[in-house]
């Protein structure tokens, strides 16, 4: 029969720093070769969560498990030192000796612990190989980029056949285009290598590209955990909607009496009605919804279609290159939409916008 505990368990993790909770009583797992990606603001528990993993920071209390063995426990008085927990770590900062050659930066760790000139000649080339550094064994690491020192970096990772990476916001000190480009590389070097990996971000598209699974933080709590679809489709709460990518917030009162089998109807101060989505979630009398900014459609003339027809007037807008970001004014609230390239609409000039149902997300709280 299969196997099918998870590779890594956090359960109802603690770390105070004195009286301050840093993180409170986060749990979730990770599948083995799965990629998890902590994902939410700076000072939100993240990055000390995986350093707890990492054996980096002692918890004050809970639990973390590795192949069901743990590492950590309060209660069991356990705390495996960092280097006897078979992980890797990829800091922000590379860490990389410019005094030494490519090759000498990835077998450093691997003389230290007297591996076989061999065995380190044959475990480095496989690792610059992985990250496309093979040319570069000989070259002092003070004569390269930025994302060649960060490839140096994951080789020496790699290089140790660790059965956990853990990754603390590695592409952070790259530039756009090349961190675009090493999200790409990375995923598909560890669907390659399926190995078991922990991604630290407050990078959204970084999250959504990379992700088997996300977990959104704020203030040292989970607020979500799913696949970068559910996250994105069907947020659980204002700051999950707002934070994974921008969202419009809508309140207003239920209304029961113009609702369906499918879908909600609720009705602002303003006296719209705002038809959208429970997707299984209890409704009570106040409702607040979430519309992506990008599903918020605009046009001068008025739309067919019986439900969520709204006027609004341009308040402004803004050019962004392939899309225009434009700022509106509805029954006294303000909304935006993203909309692709347009041609330009002269402020206070009134428009109508519209929105599918399935795309007005009723919020758990």
């Amino acid at each position: 029969m299969q196997d099918t505990k998870p590779h890594i368990e956090v359960r109802n993790l603690e770390i105070y720093y004195g009286n301050v909770p840093a993180v409170r009583g986060v749990s979730f797992s990770v599948e083995l070769g799965e990629q998890l990606t902590l994902l939410g603001p700076s000072g939100c528990g993240k990055t000390t969560t995986l350093r707890a993993i990492a054996g980096l920071e002692k918890p004050t209390g809970g639990e973390i498990l590795i192949d069901g063995i743990p590492v950590y426990s309060s209660a069991r008085g356990v705390n495996v030192p960092a280097e006897k927990r078979g992980l890797s770590m990829v800091f922000q900062s590379y860490a990389i000796w410019p005094h030494m050659t490519v090759f000498d930066n990835v077998a450093y760790g691997l003389r230290v612990r007297k591996t076989s000139a061999a065995d380190i000649k044959d475990k480095v080339a496989r690792a610059l190989g992985l990250v496309q550094m093979s040319d570069y064994a000989g070259r002092s690491a003070s004569q390269l980029s930025g994302g060649q020192q960060q490839r140096v970096a994951l080789a020496r990772a790699f290089v140790f056949s660790p059965s956990v990476l853990l990754f603390d916001e590695p592409l952070s000190n790259l530039d756009a285009k090349l961190r675009a480009d090493m999200r790409i590389e990375l995923r598909d070097l560890q669907h390659r290598l399926g190995i078991t990996s922990v991604y630290v971000t407050h990078d959204l598209e970084e999250a959504l590209a990379m992700s088997d699974r996300i977990v959104v933080m704020r203030g040292g709590v989970i607020e979500q955990t799913g696949s970068p679809d559910e996250i994105y489709r069907l947020p659980s709460s204002a700051f999950v909607a707002d934070f994974v990518g921008s969202a419009n917030l809508i309140r207003g009162q239920h209304r029961a009496d113009l609702s369906t089998t499918e879908t909600i109807a609720l009705e602002t101060k303003a006296g719209d009605i705002v038809h959208g989505m429970a997707y299984g979630r209890p409704v009570g009398t106040e409702v607040e919804v979430s519309v992506r900014t990008v599903h918020l459609k605009l046009s001068l003339d008025r739309p067919s279609g019986a439900v969520n027809v709204w006027s609004a007037r341009i308040e402004q807008t803004v050019f962004q290159g392939d899309f225009t970001q434009v700022h509106l004014a509805w029954g006294g609230q303000h909304l935006i939409a993203r909309c692709a390239a347009m041609e330009p609409i002269d402020v206070g000039q009134e428009v109508f916008m519209t929105v599918e149902p399935k795309r007005v997300v009723v919020l758990g709280g």
